[in-house]
This record gives C-alpha cells, sequence and structure tokens, in this order.
C-alpha cells in the first residue's frame, strides 16, 4: 500500500521561504497553510510541510540542528529531464539559494544540489528512464 510523505522541515520566516519555493514553481495548499507553517505540495503523495522554528521545537526536545554547519538531511526531488535539473537549480540560485556542490554526471543519471534559505540541502535529480530497470 502506497504511502503519504510529509516530510517537516523548520524554517526561520514563512513568508520569505514560501516566496523562494513559488519562485520554483511550487504551489501550497491553503486550508494547511497559517502563520505557524504551510503544506508544500510535491506530488498527490508528497508534501513538505515547511514550519517556523518556534513551532517546530514544539514537536521534538531535540535541538534544531544549525544548517550552517550542520546537516540533517538531503530532500531530492526529481526532474524530467538535464534542462529541468538545470531550470530548477538556476531558479533557487537566481532566488538566493546557494549551490550545495558540483553537478554530478553519471551518463544515466544528471543531479545538482542546493541549500536553500534555510541552508536545508534539495537534490534535483534526472534519471533516464530507458536505463531503469523494472524491479
Amino acid at each position: 500500500m502506497p504511502h503519504k510523505l510529509f516530510l517537516n522541515l523548520p524554517v526561520k520566516n514563512l513568508d520569505r521561504s514560501v516566496s523562494f519555493f513559488s519562485k520554483l514553481g511550487f504551489v501550497f495548499n491553503a486550508q494547511l497553510t497559517d502563520q505557524h507553517a504551510t503544506s508544500m505540495i510535491l506530488s498527490d503523495d508528497a508534501y513538505v510541510m515547511l514550519l517556523v522554528e518556534d513551532f517546530f521545537q514544539t514537536f521534538t526536545a531535540k535541538a534544531i540542528c544549525d544548517t550552517r554547519s550542520q546537516i540533517e538531511v538531503i530532500v531530492a526531488i526529481s526532474a524530467d529531464s538535464r534542462n529541468d535539473v538545470d531550470r530548477v537549480v538556476g531558479t533557487a540560485l537566481a532566488a538566493g539559494g546557494q549551490a550545495a556542490s558540483e553537478p554530478v554526471d553519471g551518463g544515466s543519471t544528471y543531479s545538482r544540489s542546493f541549500h536553500d534559505l534555510d541552508g536545508h540541502v534539495w537534490e534535483v535529480i534526472w534519471m533516464d528512464p530507458s536505463a531503469v530497470v523494472a524491479a
């Protein structure tokens, strides 16, 4: 049975994060949005919950990671083509994100990554469908 994915990420400024990800083409569920959080839609089954740090902290007793020197997760999303990888990452960099690493060209795969405004690492990856072997 397929599961839905809700990835929770702390953010310093919700409005600024929504503006950043909107520039990348993401949309948000208004029913799951208030001054503390929003639901960014990745697909029918995958969502990123952007939670203001104070609100995020109510869900855990652990300290929030300092993304300037630590990493807690790499969020990887698919792209439709190599050009789409470059478009998404280029847009992220133009909107204030920072490059996280050099592009990786594996022939049948291509990926680039960036840090969002809160330092979370996002990897955008394309895989050649003809190279994917059915499980």
